[in-house]
């Protein structure tokens, strides 16, 4: 059963001495370190429903959280190519713990705008003392995913009241910090709202989530009621920007490297503990005459045809990556860098829909029928990827990648869609 008091999901006190990860290569051992402690245990969890509080406590505690922090604000400002990879070798692991992360590191890029405008000092300050942010963005019952019900009003005495109903929250279990996505009454404003976990009317509501995949990310409900919100963790968003004409960003692309990067460890797992299973436990069929499944001609092939879809996916993840690192690094960032580095990732995403998913599923095959024993865990990669692949279509992915091959049209605009 996945908790739902808030102090049972917080992760870190903040009084810990939470090291700072000044380098990629460090960064990355450490993930490396974080990942084998939090995946030996990823089956059984698994197995028994329980959500990794302890698994986010692991990463708040290694300073993995802090690696986008500015060097305004104290932090290592890593690339954000090194955020997406820590996210791979943590889904890898656990993909429950991978997606968890997911949240934290796109609002950790957004609110870096801020400057030293608060609420970026706050926040900042927290995560490099552990802090794990979440999300509460998405909503059911409207018409589309993009729109919100949920409602932040100013009050006379300068603060807000914010009241609403999220679901999809993923990263609200272990969050100090949750990002609310509402809509500012009386105007055409979105605004992104700032809420503490422990606030006065802040409820997490996380077993009400019951997906048949990545049942450990708890992404249930945050219920927000009448709760009260300073002045300065209201950020106004603005009318809706047009998708022609809003100025060029990356940080969508970023959000969905992050999400690839999740889909993509994945991927490895399952061909993993595939190949395990099948040189360890499977049988050969009696017409290939070996000794071994693993010795199978067709076996044999089909593994390195899974294996060459995962090496394409990790590629071009990579490249996408690389294409993110680069147009931040510009002095102004221009919308054909923009759309180089949306366009990879968003090829990127759109395949590991098709290629993770044919990996999960094909592993299965491949090791027989004991490989469906639950106690072996194999579907769990399937079950994982399967859910986790539907964040948002491919199909209109696939839609902007021929548009802008046919007609050289770049991509829309569209926040963290694209």
């Amino acid at each position: 059963m996945a908790p739902t008091s808030a102090t049972d999901t917080f992760p870190v006190s903040g009084t810990e001495n939470v090291p700072l990860l000044s380098d990629p290569a460090s960064a990355l051992a450490v993930a490396d370190s974080v990942a084998a402690a939090i995946g030996a245990g990823s089956l059984r969890r698994e197995l028994d429903g329980v959500p990794p509080v302890e698994e986010l406590r692991i990463v708040a505690r290694s300073g993995l959280l802090g690696i986008l922090v500015p060097a305004e604000h104290g932090g290592p400002d890593l690339p954000q190519s090194v955020a997406v990879e820590v996210i791979r070798r943590l889904a890898q692991a656990d993909s429950a713990v991978g997606q968890l992360l997911l949240s934290h590191f796109v609002l950790s890029a957004g609110i870096r705008g801020l400057g030293r405008t608060e609420p970026a000092p706050t926040i900042f300050g927290d995560i490099l003392a552990g802090a794990q942010l979440g999300n509460a963005s998405a909503e059911r019952g409207t018409r589309t995913a993009a729109e919100r019900k949920t409602t932040v009003r100013r009050l006379d005495n300068g603060t807000w009241q914010l009241d609403g109903k999220k679901y999809y929250a993923t990263g609200s279990l272990g969050a100090t910090w949750i990002g609310v996505g509402a809509r500012i009454e009386g105007t055409d404003h979105g605004a992104t709202v700032f809420v503490r976990a422990t606030d006065p009317g802040v409820r997490l509501n996380l077993e009400a989530w019951s997906s048949f995949g990545q049942r450990g990310t708890a992404s249930g409900e945050v219920i927000l009621d009448q709760v009260s919100v300073p002045d300065h963790l209201v950020l106004d968003e603005g009318p809706d920007p047009d998708p022609a004409t809003a100025a060029p960003s990356v940080l969508g692309a970023f959000d969905q490297a992050l999400h690839t990067a999740i889909d993509v460890g994945i991927a490895r797992a399952a061909l993993a503990d595939g190949a395990e299973f099948v040189r360890t436990r499977s049988r050969p069929w009696f017409e290939a005459q070996v000794e071994h499944a693993a010795d199978e001609p067709h076996v044999v092939r089909r593994f390195g045809e899974l294996t060459a879809r995962l090496y394409a996916l990790e590629a071009l993840l990579e490249k996408g990556g690389s294409l993110i690192d680069a147009a931040r690094a510009e002095v102004e960032l221009t919308r054909d860098s923009a759309a180089a580095a949306s366009l990879t990732v968003a090829a990127a995403k759109a395949l590991s829909q098709e290629f993770a998913v044919e990996i999960a599923s094909g592993v299965l095959e491949l090791a027989g029928a004991s490989a469906t024993d639950r106690k072996y865990g194999l579907d769990r990669h399937w079950r994982n990827v399967r859910v986790h692949s539907l964040h948002d279509p491919a199909r209109w992915k696939y839609v902007h990648l021929g548009n802008n091959t046919l007609h050289g049209t770049r991509p829309p605009r569209l926040g963290v869609l694209l």
